[in-house]
């Protein structure tokens, strides 16, 4: 074989130098596309969340959450199919800072699931008023059994929620002092929590060139996920969720949980306003309405008279309709809770698995 001339040897250098150029175009070309469908999943499951169909479940309510939480799980498992087919999409500098995030999201799922037990404790409550204010014809007795079971699921409501105003608040406290009631909840853990949310917001800027990249966007939906139920779940201390988060809604993919973000952060101010909260949380749907109605069965023990069940029938059956929502949907958000934290702790593993595969 002939030897190698040098000019020969410089024409064969620009050759492999132009097929490594080729190749690392056509890599930019698809990891452009692949940021495109995963941006296009994210939009697309989140945008469902605010499509007229979803009137019949209203943001906030048990089934919505559950939507949410099935939306965050298709949006993380198209997230690790990214991470499989090209681990150089990670990007090095967040990766820490992920990594964290997920630490606090583990911790908000176990505060989650503490809450909604005690928004279960509220639905026995107000099955055992229920059932008492059913009874015919109403006794004393009857009355003073729904009274003392509202008394417990208002007082909660005020703790649970950032306190409450007026009436509800002077009446629980003194009512629940007199049956020596103490309610339960997870102060701790809501302080926790409240605080566990602000510190994921703290570095989630988007990066320079505003050009997001799948770790960015993942790290985002599941910030915006975890501040949803914190605000939605009684878990949380009573201030502390009016913090921004930090979404580019001018991007396809951040549009629509920058909506929900808002809708909510709306409710958040609402409910500052009329109780003198500090931004709590306990927004789910049939919680407000449950204290809502407890409010005006309230009333009626207050000034019981023979005849007057006719006076909260409505209340008394809107009431019973409240619980058996609660009993169908509270099981299954808890269960979807737990299948969140599992999937985080996962998807840890195999992030720092990529890592190690691509010596990042």
């Amino acid at each position: 074989m002939a030897p190698v001339t040098e000019h020969q040897g410089s024409f064969l250098s620009r050759i492999s130098r132009r097929n490594q150029i080729v190749s690392m175009d056509v890599n930019h070309d698809q990891e452009l596309k692949e940021l495109e469908a995963f941006q296009k999943h994210v939009a697309q499951r989140f945008t469902e969340l605010l499509s007229p169909s979803q009137e019949s479940d209203p943001i906030l309510s048990i089934q919505w959450i559950r939507k949410l939480l099935d939306a965050f799980m298709s949006c993380e498992s198209e997230f690790q199919s990214v991470l499989t087919t090209n681990p150089a999409q990670i990007s090095k500098p967040l990766v820490p800072e992920m990594l964290d995030r997920i630490v606090k999201a583990l911790d908000i799922c176990t505060a989650v699931v503490n809450g909604v037990d005690s928004v279960r404790q509220s639905q026995r409550l107000a099955e055992i008023a229920v059932t008492a204010l059913k009874q015919h014809p109403l006794s004393d007795g009857s009355v003073r059994r729904a009274k003392r079971a509202l008394t417990s699921l208002l007082a909660a409501a005020d703790k649970s929620g950032g306190g409450g105003s007026g009436r509800r608040a002077a009446t629980t406290k003194e009512q629940s002092s007199s049956l020596g009631h103490r309610s339960g909840g997870c102060v701790s853990k809501n302080r926790s929590a409240s605080k566990q949310i602000q510190a994921m917001t703290a570095n989630l800027v988007l990066p320079r060139g505003g050009e997001a990249s799948p770790m960015f966007i993942m790290s985002s939906v599941m910030v915006t996920v975890m501040w949803t139920l914190v605000a939605a779940v009684p878990c949380q201390a009573s201030n502390g969720l009016t913090v921004h988060l930090p979404l580019p809604r001018h991007q396809v993919w951040a549009s629509a949980a920058a909506s929900i973000q808002e809708r909510i952060g709306e409710e958040l101010k609402r409910k500052e306003k009329c109780c003198g909260g500090g931004g709590g949380g306990g927004l789910m749907e049939e919680m407000q309405r449950m204290e809502r109605v407890g409010l005006k069965l309230m009333e009626f023990t207050d000034g019981f008279r023979f005849d007057g069940e006719e006076e909260v029938k409505a209340e008394v059956e809107e009431m019973e309709e409240i619980c058996r929502k609660m009993k169908d949907g509270l099981e299954g958000l808890q269960r979807q809770v737990r299948e969140v934290f599992h999937r985080l702790v996962k998807s840890r593993s195999e992030i720092l698995e990529a890592i190690d595969h691509c010596n990042i």
